[in-house]
């Protein structure tokens, strides 16, 4: 699932709607001449909600669009009739959006999976008509509430890649080229650096309708934790992923340095994201003609691995390790959820 467009962040003017006001009137029957009030409820505003959608990939249509409002309620009428209220809109949104309030950077929430919402501009309530405030003493009363205003807010939505596996890598160290052979993603690849500007998901397919997700993130130099290059625009991406494995192209001038520098960027970007488990992948091995991983000192990885992408070499012992490791992630995250089940009282 690859995409050329790829926004990331997006800045939006929600604007929910004015709930109505309820209203004054009595009834007029010719049977009751000195009806009592029955002036009905205004109806509520309608609200402004994201909802996931595993059919998106990126935020632009937000682009092309950056204000979305939804309709006020309607007044009361006699009769003790409620207003009608406002229809609430929905803007679908891909699952990783995480949405924030600019004017008070209050993190209002995150859409993780499909077909979760988020509330992010409630809808005005609807004014009480003059039939709520009548009362021994006040039989007649001409009191109404107006209706609320529905809330309006500049928010920015910000966009992280949720993918099993991130490739992270210097420019030109192979990971489009990777992409592009064990998935149908067709990412942009070329000898110059930066080719990609933009990640790129391609789904991996095993047998037994087998699946998971690999990033191809742009290129990370020495400084990128400091906003040097493309590194930092896009190492939030990798936040949300679940694996990382770090591609150092055969041809490099020290493996062992290469190894390291990629380490300490992401460590200095997040010692967090520098936690997650990570493999070593030696790639273009055909400029050698061999498939052995030459020895390098990484102790934390899970694996090392050679591979040659346009040769198909040693991708299937990668791919079968990576859903390996993925498999017991997810079952000890299940395990975690029924022993939390198990302790709620």
């Amino acid at each position: 699932m690859a995409t050329n467009d790829f926004i990331d962040r997006v800045k939006v003017r929600a604007k929910a709607g004015d709930g109505g006001s309820g209203i004054v009137a009595f009834r007029r029957e010719k049977f009751a001449p000195l009806g009592g009030p029955d002036g009905g409820d205004g109806g509520r505003g309608g609200s402004v909600i994201l909802r996931g959608d595993v059919n998106l990939g990126t935020l632009l249509d937000f682009t092309y669009r950056d204000q979305w409002s939804a309709p006020n309620g309607d007044h009361g009428s006699g009769n003790n009739k409620s207003g009608r209220s406002g229809v609430d809109v929905y803007l679908p949104v891909p699952p990783g959006t995480i949405v924030r309030d600019l004017d008070t950077r209050e993190l209002l929430g995150e859409v993780l999976e499909h077909g979760q919402e988020l509330l992010i501009a409630k809808g005005g309530r609807g004014g009480k008509g003059n039939a709520h405030f009548a009362t021994a003493t006040q039989q007649a009363p001409r009191n109404f509430q107006p209706g609320e205003d529905g809330e309006e807010r500049l928010l920015e939505f910000e966009l992280k890649l949720i993918a099993d596996v991130g490739l992270v890598g210097a420019p030109n160290a192979g990971k489009s080229t990777l992409l592009s052979v064990i998935s149908a993603a067709r990412p942009k690849i070329g000898d110059y650096p930066f080719t990609t500007l933009s990640p790129n998901l391609g789904v991996v397919q095993l047998s037994d309708s087998r699946s998971f997700v690999v990033a191809d993130l742009p290129g990370i130099i020495e400084g990128a934790s400091e906003g040097k290059g493309l590194g930092l625009q896009f190492l939030r991406h990798i936040e949300r992923t679940r694996i990382l494995a770090l591609l150092i192209p055969i041809d490099s001038m020290d493996w062992q340095a290469d190894y390291e520098g990629l380490r300490r960027e992401v460590e200095q970007y997040s010692p967090e994201l520098s936690a997650k488990p990570h493999c070593v992948i030696f790639s273009k091995m055909d400029l050698l003609g061999e498939d052995e991983a030459p020895p390098i000192d990484a102790p934390d990885a899970f694996g090392i691995f050679a591979i040659s992408a346009p040769g198909r070499l040693g991708l299937e012992s990668l791919i079968n390790a990576w859903w390996s490791h993925l498999l017991e992630m997810r079952k000890h995250v299940v395990l975690e959820q029924r022993k939390q089940d198990v302790e709620l009282p």
